[in-house]
């Protein structure tokens, strides 16, 4: 199934969240219009938009601060992407010239910082404070996860904990509060702000994890840059953490750690992570955390956004891009 399928219960109200986010392009200052234009071009599916808003339809509630909301959430994942690419030096997004390859890393930054103060003015105009203590928090998580994961490049004594931690702070943080934040705005009780939260914090780990599952079994065009690019740039993933816990002796990553201009020892080391039996064991882990994330999701009534929360479980799973 598609994501507009899965969509389908918030269409219109994603469609007004798209309008707020194009609103921001309207600027006066011709450099900023353009270059905030180029962003929006390169927009990606709304995953976490799409979550805010069907978290919030367990509960009757007035559904303009939750677009609010989701608005803010999708800018601060632009404003994290725009950043990342700064600091890893990617050259494309999504197919598209990445802001730091057209426009120097400079400017690259300086319009990141400007969509995360977007993202923090459109949270203020929810005016719920724990709404917006927790959007703070998610942005320390998010600066966290970056830390963490240039701090260990190149480490290849790095723990399956350490790497659940990195990938939660990088990326399931945010689908946490995405879906937590649409429960609480739409006045929901506890319980099910609370399953909403477990249930968006699993999608997350999910998501991450066949990302890195990508980077090997997927395609240049698929993910959008070179396969085995993490382990190029000494980032150690679920796949190459499952290959050097299956071959401990002689293991070809170390040794590329240790000699990082050997492009053949690279070229065994993503050869071995790409063995079906790691490739499966990556997946086994996903497809955990998506049968936790789905249970969560058993406390709320069924209606249609909970068949989309579902749907959405699988389209994690079986995605290409």
């Amino acid at each position: 199934m598609q994501t507009t399928e899965i969509y389908e219960p918030v269409v219109e109200q994603l469609a007004r969240v798209e309008e707020r986010l194009k609103s921001l392009v309207r600027v006066k200052f011709p450099l900023l219009s353009e270059l905030l234009g180029h962003v929006y071009e390169s927009s990606g599916k709304r995953v976490r938009p799409a979550i805010t808003l069907l978290a919030s339809n367990f509960h009757p509630h007035d559904s303009t601060k939750v677009e609010i909301m989701a608005s803010a959430v999708e800018l601060l994942h632009v404003a994290t992407l725009i950043h990342d690419d700064t600091v890893d030096d990617s050259d494309f997004r999504r197919g598209k010239a990445t802001i730091s390859n057209l426009w120097g890393r400079n400017i690259a930054v300086l319009v990141g910082d400007y969509i995360f103060a977007s993202s923090a003015t459109f949270v203020c105009d929810t005016e719920h404070i724990g709404v917006i203590k927790r959007f703070s928090e998610t942005i320390m998580e998010l600066s966290s996860g970056e830390l963490r994961e240039l701090a260990d490049s190149f480490n290849p004594n790095q723990t399956m904990e350490s790497y659940y931690q990195r990938i939660y702070d990088k990326t399931a943080s945010l689908f946490t509060t995405a879906g937590e934040t649409g429960a609480i705005l739409s006045g929901a009780p506890v319980d099910q702000s609370d399953a909403l939260k477990e249930y968006s914090r699993e999608l997350g780990m999910a998501f991450q994890i066949v990302d890195d599952i990508l980077d090997f079994e997927g395609t240049p065009e698929e993910v959008g840059k070179p396969i085995g690019s993490d382990l190029a740039h000494g980032i150690l993933t679920l796949p190459a953490l499952i290959a050097m816990q299956m071959y401990p002796n002689d293991n070809p990553i170390p040794k590329f750690f240790v000699d990082r201009d050997d492009r053949d020892m690279l070229s065994t080391a993503v050869d071995m992570v790409q063995q079906p039996v790691v490739i499966d064991a990556a997946f086994a882990v996903a497809e955990e955390r998506c049968s936790v994330s789905r249970e969560a999701l058993l406390s709320l009534p069924r209606n249609p956004s909970r068949d989309s929360l579902e749907e959405l479980l699988n389209y994690v799973i079986t995605r290409r891009n």
